[in-house]
């Protein structure tokens, strides 16, 4: 009799954002029970010991279901803001002159000026120039600049309140990507063990690398996130892939890098960087506005399923919500719907099929076994999953550069690295402790746990990957394959 066929498993990973809606009873549970695989927390809002506590309850959440779950810690970065005005929102109305005026005190804003938070915003500006406030919603032409003052024209008006965001078209504003704010909470982020932290609003390699610094020993183990939000960042192929090569994963970070480049835009730089983050090995999450109807609403919208599922077919390792899960009106529901879109998404073959690095030569020996393994089990019958012994992570995730509709598994005794490769597409984590095992005991110990797991079935072929030395980062040196 031929066995069940196996549950399908959701290869793109979820990442939710923590926030108010989230901390209601229950809520963080069904989150994680629905398949939440990393969370993040957004350091522009609450304070340490909200982030700390909200750590400790995932945790504590993801032992009680057996699941690997990363914690994502997001630095607020250099967000350029206007000031605050005197008697609330203004109307700015097309045609109009508008200053922007850093010497102004910061309260004292109407509808004629405002003061910046950006002291040397006249020094990186020029007439020409387009101002973007408020997410893109309101446009301003500069005029002239009389430090410290740029005399601006508003092409397209609007409602305009405390605190808004500017963007300079084009990109151009050179606050560094490292505030004072940003140090503190690195330093938190140490101190309650998150595992990976993004940087925002890096220019290039060295801000990821200042980042690295300021980790230190203490933070040797976080992983950095690469925000890519700035013109800058994209603006040539060097500058992407240096950033990209100086951080463990990136983020299409949507609004802001819309905002500065334009939605035109938008939409190929999108599959640029996820087709050079899977290109260099490195992990790549899709953010912003992905299922933002379902803050107020039940069900997505048509543009959000199709925006899902493109950024699926694209081949993103996550997909991301912020206030649909921080601040939303259904964040279970939401994480519902998301799961059964990447579910939809990958059953397209588009999704199975890879030509990832076909034609190029390797250097390293575990890449070389992850990769080839890979490719034996998208083309040997009867394969149900491929099995990584891995101390750090590193074999799970150059494999899972290769598309495939097969389950990746990762097996480590690292709880680090357990929760590392909760990003990675397609990748199952699971705690695997081979210190009390003989080597003739681990193939069928772990062959074993994916039965228990249900990933395999008797009879079903497995391709192991392993090193001669369990616990020794990059020892990967050997495939074979198995029998359930």
């Amino acid at each position: 009799m031929n066995p069940m066929p196996h549950a399908p498993i959701r290869r793109t990973k979820i990442v939710a954002t923590l926030g108010p809606a989230s901390d209601r009873d229950g809520v963080l549970d069904a989150l994680i029970k629905t398949g939440v695989d990393v969370v993040r927390l957004n350091f522009s809002h609450g304070s340490p010991e909200d982030h700390r506590r909200r750590l400790v309850a995932v945790r504590e959440a993801a032992e009680r279901y057996g699941r690997a779950v990363a914690v994502l810690g997001d630095l607020q970065g250099p967000k350029i803001r206007i000031a605050r005005f005197a008697d609330g929102p203004v109307e700015l109305k097309e045609g109009q002159s508008f200053i922007l005026d850093v010497s102004l005190e910061r309260d004292a804003g109407n509808a004629e000026r405002v003061g910046c938070d950006y002291k040397t915003l006249a020094e990186d500006v020029a007439a020409g120039d387009v101002l973007l406030l408020d997410d893109g919603r309101l446009e301003l032409v500069v005029d002239k600049v009389e430090a410290p003052r740029v005399h601006t024209t508003v092409r397209v008006g609007g409602k305009l309140s405390n605190n808004k965001g500017i963007n300079k078209q084009g990109g151009g504003l050179s606050a560094a990507a490292l505030t004072d704010k940003d140090r503190e909470d690195l330093r938190t982020a140490i101190d309650i063990g998150v595992d990976y932290l993004a940087v925002s609003f890096p220019r290039n390699a060295a801000d990821m690398q200042l980042a690295r610094e300021l980790l230190g020993e203490a933070g040797k183990e976080i992983s950095l996130v690469a925000k890519i939000e700035r013109a800058e960042a994209v603006g040539d192929e060097q500058t992407l892939d240096d950033i990209i090569r100086a951080s463990e994963a990136v983020m299409v970070a949507r609004g802001d890098l819309g905002v500065e480049i334009g939605d035109a835009q938008l939409i190929g730089v999108q599959k640029r960087i996820i087709q050079r983050a899977r290109t260099l090995n490195r992990a790549v999450i899709t953010a912003t506005q992905m299922m933002e109807s379902m803050i107020h609403s039940p069900l997505p919208t048509r543009a959000e399923v199709f925006d899902v599922a493109n950024a699926v077919l694209d081949g993103t390792d996550a997909v991301m919500l912020s206030a649909e899960t921080a601040a939303g009106d259904y964040p279970v529901e939401t994480i519902e719907a998301m799961n059964r879109l990447c579910l939809g998404a990958e059953r397209e073959r588009a999704a199975q099929e890879s030509k990832h690095r076909i034609h190029e030569g390797f250097s390293r020996i575990d890449e070389t076994v992850a990769l080839s393994a890979m490719y034996a089990a998208n083309h040997l019958t009867g394969v149900a999953a491929i099995a990584c012994m891995t101390s750090s992570g590193y074999t799970p995730l150059i494999a899972s550069r290769i598309r495939s509709g097969l389950p990746i598994v990762g097996l480590a005794h690292n709880p680090v690295a357990q929760r590392r490769m909760a990003l990675y597409r397609g990748v199952v984590s699971l705690p695997f402790d081979t210190s009390e095992m003989t080597a003739e005991e681990l193939d069928t110990r772990a062959l074993e746990l994916l039965e228990r797991h249900g990933l395999v079935s008797e009879g079903d072929e497995v391709i192991m990957t392993r090193g001669d030395h369990m616990n020794a980062h990059g020892g990967t040196n050997t495939m074979k394959i198995l029998q359930a």
